[in-house]
């Protein structure tokens, strides 16, 4: 065994330690959100953990590579989202003591709207897993070579694992450790990149926008992902599990500001990697920089850096998911469960939606591709919605309306999404404001 798997083997073992043991899970509340006590720390470093995942590494170095330095939008896209979260609905989202995003669209609009959020963001956040998984495979199949299939199975195992043993804690301790090892693996590559190829192909590169990326494009992206952060079931859960509503706020904001840097520095590995390997595919940025690069040695401290980034969003993804069906789907349809039942369901719900992912990992396109259209099905069906729906009284919404633009938003960007990335939103709020609307106004005229 070279060093490269001895430090990728050490990572996986030492990962899987880490999740195993923590605190003694209690019941519902304690498996799905942490005991809701997780301090400003801690529910930092899972925001940032949860949020530098495929699309914000092999994806954006593969923007840079392809698109120049206007790529770091896709990251900075939702950082505007966590800042817009974190000024306006953080606290109020705390506050709600609610266990998913679904619950609290069922607050606002009934248990109907409730149901069909839970199986929009269920059937949307496999894919979101499977990226994470795919993505391990390939960095895994660049280092060591070997079957992909085989490495995506491995890391699949390991987040599965931890997450089925303690929920939502063993998630949020393995995100801080993972940030870590995130932040000193990029600083490596980086500056490793850097030495080699000097300042010259980061000083001709424009923003905000390039012949590559123009602004039509970056307003897309700046919507739909800023959109996806905003009202992502994932960011929510975070939330929910805060120790506090202040804190839910300020670990948005900080999360944001960390991520910004970080931003321009993955896009830039990928600018690197278009200069020493202009023929090669974009998402191979990494990799080739990995190997090309550093020693064996190295290789695997990166290696494990971007497994950790996978790992991180693969197992809040995970565990958001597993929520969601559980507390949303399987406990309306059965509610006379006990709660040892549905502890028991949440975690075989865990080991199901982590299989399904692993196989819908194994045959996916690139991971850019996968994870806009599954925002843009997500956020044209969610957006409007949830953000209206703190505000239902006074805009005068009601549950029909609500059920109609969930379902005419995500069955319009399935459809339509490739190509008008941004109308299923526009239905969405047509049908949501139209039909709310005519509702009130029929109810008024006795019709």
């Amino acid at each position: 065994m070279n060093d490269s798997a001895l430090v990728i083997a050490a990572y996986l073992i030492a990962v899987l330690a880490i999740g195993a043991f923590g605190r003694r899970i209690k019941g519902l509340e304690d498996f799905h959100l942490a005991g809701r006590s997780i301090k400003l720390v801690y529910l930092t470093g899972t925001f940032c953990a949860s949020i530098i995942g495929a699309s914000s590494t092999l994806g954006m170095a593969g923007l840079g590579f392809s698109k120049g330095l206007p790529g770091a939008w896709w990251m900075l896209s939702g950082t505007a989202g966590l800042l817009v979260l974190a000024a306006f609905f953080a606290k109020r989202i705390r506050e709600s003591g609610c266990y998913t995003l679904p619950e609290l669209v069922g607050t606002f609009y009934g248990q109907r709207a409730r149901i069909a959020a839970a199986v929009l963001i269920v059937i949307s956040w496999i894919g979101v897993v499977a990226v994470q998984i795919q993505a391990s495979g390939k960095v895994l199949g660049a280092v060591l070579g070997g079957d992909q299939t085989l490495f995506m199975a491995a890391c699949a195992a390991v987040f599965v694992l931890y997450t089925m043993h303690g929920g939502q804690s063993s998630v949020i301790k393995t995100d801080l450790v993972q940030l870590l090892i995130i932040l000193a693996g990029m600083t490596l590559l980086f500056i490793s990149a850097w030495k080699a190829a000097g300042p010259e192909l980061l000083s001709g590169q424009s923003f905000p926008t390039s012949p590559q990326m123009g602004g039509w494009d970056v307003l897309t992206m700046l919507v739909v992902v800023g959109s996806a952060y905003l009202v992502g079931p994932d960011m929510h859960s975070r939330m929910l599990s805060a120790h506090s509503p202040g804190e839910a706020r300020a670990s948005a904001a900080i999360s944001a500001l960390i991520l910004i840097p970080l931003a321009f520095m993955i896009t830039s590995l990928g600018i690197f990697a278009s200069g020493f390997y202009p023929a090669a595919s974009p998402e191979e940025a990494i990799p080739l920089l990995m190997t090309g690069l550093l020693s064996p040695f190295l290789q695997g401290l990166v290696a494990a850096a971007m497994l950790a980034a996978f790992m991180s969003s693969a197992d809040t993804s995970l565990m958001t998911a597993a929520s969601i069906f559980t507390l949303d789907i399987f406990r309306k349809a059965f509610a006379n469960s006990s709660e040892q039942r549905l502890m028991a369901v949440s975690r075989i719900s865990v080991a199901i939606i982590g299989l399904s992912a692993l196989a819908l990992a194994v045959s996916m396109p690139g991971i850019i591709k996968i994870l806009m259209m599954a925002y843009t099905i997500f956020t044209s069906g969610l957006l409007f919605p949830v953000i209206a729906g703190f505000y239902k009284e006074r805009l005068g919404l009601t549950s029909s309306g609500a059920l109609a633009a969930l379902g005419g938003g995500g069955i319009t960007a399935i459809l339509f999404g490739q190509s008008y990335p941004l109308l299923g939103m526009a239905v969405s709020a047509a049908l949501l404001f139209g039909m709310s609307w005519l509702e009130i106004w029929l109810r008024r005229n006795g019709a």
